[in-house]
């Protein structure tokens, strides 16, 4: 059986690329000696599916008075459901923090893309 490369839930060829170079050109400190380009579009890959899931379960609910719940409810357990499954992202603030207790930790070295988050972060204190 060969992989259908048009089903909705595949990546479209240009995304897996784009992810594939960025993984190539992430530097990693010496603790994540076991990453591979391979996980890392995999891991974007499984993501992604899941968002586009996620996306047609969010539809499905929300189109809820053509499946007998009538809109508002159905409408309401739609947002509560893509509340519950993608709750928000941490502030660009709460980012920063942890980015730097990673590093006072030891956990992490600061690699760009966590130099570049505080600051971001400081550029938005006021003065």
């Amino acid at each position: 059986m060969t992989p259908d490369n048009h089903h909705p839930i595949n990546p479209p060829p240009e995304l897996v690329q784009q992810w594939y170079d960025e993984a190539r050109d992430l530097s990693f400190s010496t603790r994540e000696l076991d990453f591979t380009i391979e996980k890392l579009v995999a891991t974007r890959a499984a993501q992604w599916g899941a968002d586009q899931e996620l996306e047609a379960c969010w539809e499905w609910l929300r189109e809820a008075k053509n499946h007998g719940f009538g809109y508002d409810y159905g409408n309401e357990l739609a947002h509560r459901f893509r509340a519950t499954r993608r709750p928000k992202p941490p502030s660009l603030k709460q980012q920063a923090l942890n980015a730097l207790q990673r590093y006072v930790s030891g956990e992490t070295v600061l690699i760009d893309a966590s130099i570049d988050t505080i600051r971001r972060a400081l550029e938005q204190m006021p003065e």
